[in-house]
C-alpha cells in the first residue's frame, strides 16, 4: 500500500503548528519540552540483529543521532513475532525515551492472529512517523532446480507438502504472503518458521530448506553476491533493485500485492510536542541523501510523513490484515 511521503514544506508547517501550540501549554510542559532529550533514547527493534528491520532502524537512528547530537541506543528484543519488543515499548514510560520500530506484522497482523495480545497497537502506542516499506520476495539458492516461479509451482503440485518454505516468525507478512500464494496457486508447501533472518538465510543458501520468503532488504545482499535467486516479488510493480524479477501479478495472479511497512512509535500518552520533535527528526533523517540511498539500495521505499498519516495507515491496515488472517485460517496462542 503506497503511503504519500510528506513534503518538506508541509512538514515544516505542521511541526511549527504543533510546537506553537506547545508554547501555550503549562509552563512545566514547555520546560520539559525545551529540555528534551536530556538523556539517551532507546529504540527497540523487536527482531534479532542482522535482519531487515534491524538494518532500517540502525540506519535511521544513526542519522538522527548525527543530525541532532542525540544519543540513540538500538535495543534488539526479539520473540513472539515481534510481540515482546512492541509490548515492552507499549508499557514503557510515555516520556519520549523509549521508541519502537514497528512493522506490518506486529502492528497490523498480530492483533487478529493471536488470541491474546498483550498490547493494542491502536490504543497503547502513539505513531510517530513511517519510515520505509518493502515487498516480500521468494528466493531459492542459486543451485536450486527451480529456475522460475513456474518451475516451483509445477514441482509443488507434483509433490504436495514436500517443498520446504522458510520465513522469520509466525504471523509475519512473509508467512501470510506464503499462505496467500499457496491459496492462490492451489499448492501446499511445508512451512519452516525461524526466529530470525540470519539462520534462515544460512539454511536456504546451504540447501537445508528449498525456499525462503522475506523482505527485499533482508535478502538483497545474498542475491547480489550470487548465493540466492529470486523467483517472484509480491509488490504491484517490479522492484528497481530487482528489475528482472516478475511480480506475482505478472505471473498470473492479478491484483496480488503484499508489502511490509516500517514505522517508529512511542508509548501512548507521550506528549504531543515530543512526538512532533521526534517526527521532525525522523523526517529530516529520511530526507538525507545518504539515508534515502541506503534504504533504496537495500530494496526499500522511503516514506516519512506526519504522525497523523501513520495513524491513519494503522486504522486501515489492521482490518485489512484481519481479513487476510481469517481467510488463511492462521492463528497463534
Amino acid at each position: 500500500m503506497p503511503v504519500p511521503s510528506l513534503s518538506c514544506a508541509l512538514g515544516a508547517r505542521l511541526c511549527a503548528a504543533l510546537l506553537g501550540a506547545a508554547a501555550l501549554a503549562a509552563p512545566t510542559l514547555v520546560a520539559a519540552q525545551a529540555a528534551y532529550p536530556s538523556k539517551s533514547i532507546r529504540l527497540i527493534v523487536p527482531f534479532p540483529p542482522g535482519g531487515g528491520t534491524d538494518m532500517i532502524a540502525r540506519t535511521v537512528a544513526q542519522k538522527i543521532a548525527d543530525q541532532n547530537q542525540w544519543t540513540l541506543v538500538v535495543d534488539n528484543r526479539p520473540g513472539a513475532g515481534g510481540n515482546l519488543g512492541v509490548d515492552a515499548a507499549s508499557k514503557a514510560p510515555a516520556d519520549g525515551y523509549t521508541l519502537v520500530m514497528g512493522q506490518t506484522s506486529n502492528l497490523a497482523i498480530n492483533p487478529s492472529l493471536y488470541a491474546k495480545l498483550p498490547y493494542d497497537p491502536l490504543k497503547d502506542l502513539a505513531p510517530v512517523a513511517l519510515v520505509s516499506s518493502s515487498p516480500i520476495v521468494m528466493a531459492v539458492r542459486t543451485s536450486s532446480p527451480y529456475k522460475t516461479f513456474a518451475d516451483l509451482l509445477a514441482a509443488a503440485k507434483g509433490k504436495p507438502d514436500h517443498i520446504t518454505l522458510g520465513y522469520s516468525g509466525n504471523g509475519t507478512v512473509a508467512h501470510l504472503s506464503g499462505e496467500l500464494v499457496q491459496n492462490a496457486a492451489g499448492i501446499k508447501l511445508r512451512h519452516i518458521p525461524y526466529k530470525g533472518a540470519a539462520q534462515a538465510m544460512t539454511d536456504v543458501v546451504g540447501g537445508q530448506i528449498d525456499l525462503y520468503m522475506s523482505s527485499v532488504p533482508t535478502l538483497l545482499g545474498q542475491v547480489r553476491n550470487g548465493k540466492l535467486r529470486v523467483l517472484a516479488i509480491t509488490s504491484a510493480q517490479r522492484s528497481s533493485q530487482l528489475p528482472d524479477t516478475p511480480t506475482l501479478a505478472e505471473s498470473g495472479y492479478k491484483g496480488f500485492e503484499a508489502v511490509t511497512w516500517f514505522g517508529i512509535l512511542a508509548p501512548a500518552g507521550t506528549p504531543a510536542p515530543i512526538v512532533a520533535q521526534l517526527n521532525k527528526a525522523i523526517n529530516q533523517a529520511l530526507q538525507h541523501p545518504e539515508v534515502a540511498e541506503k534504504l533504496r539500495s537495500e530494496g526499500g521505499d522511503v516514506l516519512g510523513g506526519t504522525a497523523e498519516q501513520f495513524g491513519q495507515l494503522l486504522r486501515t491496515e489492521v482490518p485489512r490484515w484481519a481479513k487476510i488472517v481469517k481467510d488463511s485460517g492462521a492463528s497463534l496462542d
